[in-house]
């Protein structure tokens, strides 16, 4: 399998997601009490916090492209 590039905000999305799996799953269980409302912002805001995170990954991944090819043109 060939290497893919690191991308920081899939990673912290997928985090996010599962935790929010495994809540509802403990809170289905019975193993804890958690209130509808507080998972749905969770997600909300950790799927926001990847986005930031994935625009600033990106940002520095193409600042670094464009500085190699500058370099190279030289």
């Amino acid at each position: 399998m060939p290497r893919h590039e690191f991308q920081p905000g899939r990673l912290l999305a997928g985090l996010i997601l599962v935790t929010a799996g495994v809540l509802y799953l403990l809170d289905a269980t019975g193993e804890a009490d958690l209130p509808w409302f507080l998972v749905i912002p969770m997600t909300m805001g950790g799927l926001c916090l990847a986005a930031l995170v994935g625009i600033v990954a990106y940002a520095i991944r193409r600042d670094r492209r464009d500085r190699s090819s500058e370099s190279s043109e030289r």
